[in-house]
């Protein structure tokens, strides 16, 4: 089964200039001008549209989270419709606060659903307690010989958390690097960040005392409050990562004008999507609860570019750098050989077509339902 995107600005998120894409299959066969093939179903009149590598988000809840506020406030789950009309592609699904409810069984069943749908889908395995909520009953089983687990959860720094010692927080970091060799993954380990004021202060410690590499630790919400913000420009500056969480794009420009750009290749974007934004009062009674939208990665780009960074800078923050830092190397960019993973936008930068493995699930801002009916 072929497929041809005919004469549309190809960025891979460099740019290409005007091209032609051919897809067989589940993927990218050849990228160049004038591509003629008679077999070939041709997605047409997308002249000076745009495409995109396709959304690498690294976090979202997939089977919902929330429940600060009592069972009645868990949020539901992410929906196939929900992600195809945010561009992702690929998506790596994760336990919240909530590991009591929710379970590791739950999750891996919902990636396997996803891939059955035609999405790349991984998840983590644990939560935000410690002891790790795991499948086999041990967090290096699970990534070592689950196919679908790429490295681990964890709260650090809230009050949601099981505040972690820095002795077991270094076995447990241990763990993760060995079962990621022998796996053959990436082996991070996503840190939920709280509010509280020890911040990444644990991660800066073991990254001193051990040989343990400092890109397992990947601090997410690194917004949340100045401090830590700080803490995390510190560890891009001794070659760490950090996922910056796009809920209030109003802000974004702010921090990312903050980053120096040697460090743009190490930050990356995630929406969060189907967790829980809670706000508490002085007194950590909860005042307010809502639910993430999983279109945060596309609107934080459209908004860089909108500001004036070019669309190549703003791609890479939820393209390239997330398969780079995931270890997906047939992901996040655009070339010969790569998944068929695609998105077209329009001249408004608004979504038109979405490709996950070859496989059209989205044109001309309809959705392509196929075998589901919004799951």
């Amino acid at each position: 089964m072929f497929t041809l995107i005919k004469n549309v600005h190809v960025y891979a998120p460099k740019y290409f200039g005007k091209c032609d894409i051919l897809i067989c299959g589940d993927k990218i066969v050849k990228v160049d001008s004038d591509i003629n093939c008679s077999e070939a179903r041709v997605i047409e009149n997308k002249e000076d549209y745009y495409v995109i590598p396709g959304i690498i988000d690294q976090h979202v809840h997939i089977t919902g989270g929330g429940g600060e506020g009592g069972f009645h406030t868990r949020t539901p789950e992410a929906k196939v419709d929900d992600l195809v009309k945010a561009g992702i592609t690929t998506v790596v699904g994760v336990l919240g606060t909530d590991a009591l409810t929710q379970s590791i069984e739950r999750l891996l069943g919902k990636v396997k659903v996803l891939r059955q749908r035609g999405f790349t889908a991984y998840c983590l395995t644990g939560a935000y307690k410690y002891p790790s909520p795991t499948f086999t009953g041990r967090v290096d089983k699970d990534i070592a010989f689950i196919d679908e687990i790429i490295g681990l959860k964890l709260a650090l720094a809230d009050h949601r958390s099981s505040h972690i010692t820095k002795e077991e927080f270094i076995r447990l970091a241990s763990e993760v690097r060995v079962a990621s060799m022998l796996g053959n993954k990436c082996g991070i380990i996503t840190l939920h960040m709280g509010d509280e004021h020890q911040g990444l202060q644990l991660v800066f410690t073991i990254v001193k005392e051990t040989d343990i590499p400092i890109r397992h630790f990947v601090p997410t919400h690194v917004t949340r409050n100045e401090r830590l913000f700080n803490e995390a420009l510190r560890l891009l500056e001794n070659g760490g990562n950090i996922d910056i969480t796009v809920d209030e794009k109003e802000h974004l420009i702010d921090y990312i004008s903050r980053i120096d750009p040697r460090y743009y290749s190490h930050v990356t974007f995630s929406s969060d999507g189907n967790g829980s934004f809670p706000k508490y009062d002085v007194g950590g009674n909860l005042t307010e609860i809502g639910i993430q939208s999983c279109d945060g990665i596309i609107k934080g780009i459209i908004t860089l570019i909108k500001n004036g960074y070019s669309i190549e800078e703003a791609l890479q923050f939820g393209t390239t750098n997330v398969s780079n830092l995931l270890q997906l190397s047939n992901k996040g960019s655009i070339k010969v050989g790569n998944d068929a993973d695609l998105v077209i936008l329009d001249k408004d930068f608004t979504i038109d077509t979405v490709i996950s493995r070859g496989k059209v699930m989205m044109e001309n801002k309809m959705l392509i339902r196929g075998d589901y009916i919004g799951l």
